[in-house]
């Protein structure tokens, strides 16, 4: 019995896009939308120039809680938020600090001091933020950190935004760790 190939198209493109609506739910679920979380998800992207750099993450919250130097201490490699690993993401290649990184998604982690932090864009981005592996880095840059008014909740922002660079800064608890993205003149 043969099938007539316009049928044999029709009955391939279905289970095919049957397949794909398969994977949709746990593509969406990824990071944990199925519930409120205590430390919800967020993310923020910023074009720079041509170049899209999109940050996702848990927000984790102070809670009255020493964070740097307490919760969170001081010269040890940090998730740098909560639940799953922060990432990061650029669509073409940028410098970080001065220091070339390829175009790509990383995990971002830090190791926070009380004058200098290092950010860590490590090679394995889908990971549980715990599951740091230093033969992975991408990039280490040290940037220096200020003060600065309370902020609840653990937040990434953009400043400084041109057509050639961004500056990235993390703010929670009392500080403001910066760090400088430039992109290739268009």
């Amino acid at each position: 019995m043969s099938i007539p190939f316009s049928r044999l198209l029709t009955l391939l493109f279905s289970v095919g896009l049957l397949g794909l609506m398969a994977t949709a739910p746990a593509t969406a679920q990824e990071r944990g939308n199925e519930e409120p979380r205590t430390s919800p998800n967020a993310a923020v992207s910023q074009t720079i120039g041509t170049t899209e750099v999109r940050l996702t993450y848990g927000r984790p919250q102070v809670n009255g809680r020493t964070i740097f130097g307490g919760l969170v201490p001081y010269d040890e490699v940090w998730r740098t938020g909560a639940n799953e690993a922060t990432t990061i993401s650029v669509s073409s290649d940028v410098t970080v600090e001065g220091e070339p990184l390829p175009a790509g998604t990383y995990s971002l982690y830090t190791i926070p001091g009380p004058d200098s932090w290092t950010i860590i864009f490590n090679n394995v981005a889908n990971q549980w933020g715990t599951q740091y592996n230093q033969n992975e880095d991408a990039l280490r840059v040290d940037v220096t950190p200020r003060s600065a008014p309370q902020h609840e909740m653990m937040t990434f922002v953009f400043e400084e935004v041109t057509n050639t660079s961004g500056t990235c800064v993390l703010y929670w608890a009392e500080a403001r760790v910066p760090f400088e993205i430039q992109v290739a003149e268009n």
